[in-house]
């Protein structure tokens, strides 16, 4: 187990009430104007992952794997307050949820549960993002009528499938990028892509058993929109020599996650990958397609780490939700992601310069931990747990 150390480059802090400096032009709901995603004047973009949150039906519904002092006054309450804590404290510029935002079998009404599972991140005003994971359709919608619902949500980025896509499998595949600062050589360009799919809940293939993964037509999808950003990045004006890096969003890990041992991850790894069974091939997709610089899922709450292989760092958030399985005195936790950019020879703000990561847990003091360098644009393909 890799000892958790506090993150060797310095976090902000949060002082007084929030004040959420948004990096979004005007609401989904002002206007009918679509949200535009943007680093912030300081060259920064910060996006809040919360992987499992397992909502059932609110105060009802009970703690799984705390202590037994704190089982009466523990439920879904204590999922909810504990996204309001990290909105407060790291004030992020985009959320993004990874799947099994509700536990189907314990939420009464699938509507109901998912409008209470993503209200601290509609409350915010902040722009959130979702995936889906096993168990969101196990209640009183389908697998497209969740993610329907969330489509349907205020302030929320998510699609149910890309347009362009006229024959895709699954929910919830589509991309968003992040534009430059508003006034650099970067305003017209995008400068940081995020990707989300649907990795399935079981498999439909009677031969064989177990998880689901991501589909031929998905990966199509995925190397048809990468390659088209990639082409707009590195063409005029402002044309650049590589593609702008890429983040991944998915519930279920690949079975690529399993190829770490203590000695080449950051984080712990307390129980197995419960990837599929079959190896799909995307991780060899993302190889190829040369632009993902990391990968972020949940599903395994016990696991928390991030590795790299071959350029790629796969990284686990570690459960984040009250009615989700864990560890009685193993906090819950989330990740954070920093994507910043360089300053340019005229003191401007270029390309991403650097990603970095770090979680927090939710304790006294939402303690930070496991910081780290993902990725960099002097180093590529190397973990640095200093300063870039």
């Amino acid at each position: 187990m890799a000892k958790k150390n506090t993150p060797s480059f310095s976090l902000p802090r949060f002082f007084g009430a929030v004040v959420f400096s948004l990096c979004f032009f005007l609401p989904k709901s002002v206007l009918g104007v679509k949200q535009e995603l943007r680093f912030r004047k300081n060259g920064e973009f910060k996006i809040l992952q919360v992987a499992d949150m397992h909502y059932g039906d609110g105060k009802t519904t009970f703690c799984l794997d705390v202590f037994p002092n704190q089982m009466p006054t523990c439920s879904d309450l204590n999922t909810t307050a504990f996204v309001e804590r990290m909105i407060r404290a790291e004030n992020p510029d985009f959320i993004v949820f990874t799947g099994d935002n509700i536990f189907g079998f314990d939420a009464t009404d699938a509507a109901k549960s998912l409008s209470a599972a993503f209200q601290p991140a509609i409350a915010s005003n902040i722009p959130w993002a979702a995936v889906l994971g096993n168990h969101d359709q196990e209640s009183t919608l389908s697998r497209e009528g969740v993610m329907k619902h969330i489509v349907g949500l205020t302030n929320t980025l998510s699609q149910v499938n890309p347009a362009e896509a006229h024959i895709i499998d699954g929910f919830g595949n589509y991309n968003l990028e992040i534009g430059g600062i508003k006034g650099s050589q970067f305003e017209n360009k995008s400068a940081l892509n995020l990707y989300f799919l649907d990795s399935g809940d079981y498999s439909t293939v009677p031969a064989i058993p177990g998880y689901g993964w991501i589909k031929p037509s998905q990966q199509l999808w995925f190397q048809r929109t990468s390659a088209k950003l990639r082409r707009a990045y590195m063409r005029q004006p402002e044309a650049q020599k590589g593609p702008a890096p890429g983040l991944v969003y998915f519930h279920i890990p690949l079975p690529e996650f399993a190829s770490f041992d203590s000695s080449n991850f950051t984080g712990v790894r307390q129980e197995g990958i419960s990837s599929a069974s079959v190896n799909s091939g995307f991780f060899t997709t993302m190889v190829e397609a040369g632009d993902v610089k990391a990968v972020f899922i949940g599903h395994d709450h016990l696991n928390d780490f991030c590795g790299e292989l071959t350029g790629i760092q796969l990284c686990y958030a570690g459960g984040f939700g009250y009615h989700a399985y864990g560890k009685a005195g193993w906090s819950r936790r989330a990740r954070v992601v920093v994507a910043s950019l360089e300053k340019t020879e005229q003191g401007g703000w270029g390309a991403v310069k650097s990603i970095k990561t770090w979680k927090r847990l939710d304790d006294e003091h939402l303690t930070a931990v496991d910081g780290q360098v993902i990725w960099s644009k002097r180093h590529a393909g190397k973990c640095l747990l200093n300063n870039p």
